[in-house]
């Protein structure tokens, strides 16, 4: 099979894409104090996109952690 295949590549590329969304969203919602609207449904709803958001990222960052610690193992 061809799981984990590219481990190497995707482990840090995630940790990488997850770690700068994370800390520009704690940046841009908790430290400026910025509203950020959800574009999907035409930026009409109170969607609390920041936690969303953030959480996200911090999800992917411990994809990337699990992955490399899996692999390691």
């Amino acid at each position: 099979m061809i799981a984990n295949a590219l481990t190497w590549l995707s482990v840090p590329v995630a940790l990488f894409i997850g770690s700068v969304g994370a800390y520009s969203v704690f940046k841009a919602v908790y430290v400026e104090k910025r509203d950020l609207k959800c574009a999907c449904v035409g930026g009409d709803s109170n969607v609390p996109l920041g936690f969303i958001s953030m959480t996200e990222n911090l999800m992917m960052v411990g994809m990337a952690l699990w992955m490399g610690a899996s692999s390691l193992l």
